[in-house]
């Protein structure tokens, strides 16, 4: 991805508040991230590219209140979550991403049979997360997959702790029983 910067005189002023220096050390490490929750959200490469270059050009431009942000990943993550349920809602329409994307198992040890078992139980898990209601497959993909503590998925998601909490054990244990039934029954 490459991302352009004015140098247009009447901006700046702007770059004593951020520069491209500054740019690329507090924002243009989060991609990544920024990428996978897009493409959890969205379902798609191509949109989840495309929703991190938006991303990265609202956060350019909005470079004034730089100084303001205390934790600039996290607000990064709340304008990627804005920009793909805006890009849901115009499509009307929900998608997710295999979850052994984000969680790849690299073990050696397993045998043929074990690493099959546990492509199929990935598979599972993906798709139980894929049925959550939508506001328990964020907390879960950002806890779970991507690792945020819950006082930055609280402000991501702009929900409160008691909200982020219940979410997840919610989430969690929809899963879990669906799981546990699903190899007690074979079904």
């Amino acid at each position: 991805m490459k991302y352009f910067v004015t140098t247009c005189p009447c901006h700046r002023l702007a770059f004593e508040t951020m520069n491209l220096e500054t740019f690329e050390i507090r924002v243009l490490p989060t991609k990544n991230k920024l990428f996978r929750f897009a493409f959890r959200l969205l379902g798609s490469s191509e949109e989840a590219k495309d929703v991190v270059q938006e991303v990265m050009i609202k956060v350019w431009n909005g470079r004034e209140q730089m100084a303001e942000i205390q934790n600039m990943e996290a607000w990064c993550m709340r304008i990627t979550k804005n920009l793909s349920l805006d890009r849901l809602r115009s499509r009307q329409r929900r998608a997710t991403d295999p979850i052994e994307q984000g969680m790849e198992i690299k073990n050696e040890t397993l045998t043929p049979h074990e690493r099959t078992e546990n492509h199929e139980n990935m598979e599972r898990i993906t798709e139980m997360i894929a049925a959550l209601p939508e506001k328990q497959r964020q907390v879960i993909h950002l806890r779970d997959v991507e690792g945020y503590s819950y006082n930055e998925i609280c402000e991501i998601l702009e929900l409160d702790m008691n909200q982020v909490k219940v979410s997840l054990f919610r989430a969690r244990n929809a899963v879990k029983e669906k799981f546990l039934k699903i190899n007690a029954y074979g079904l």
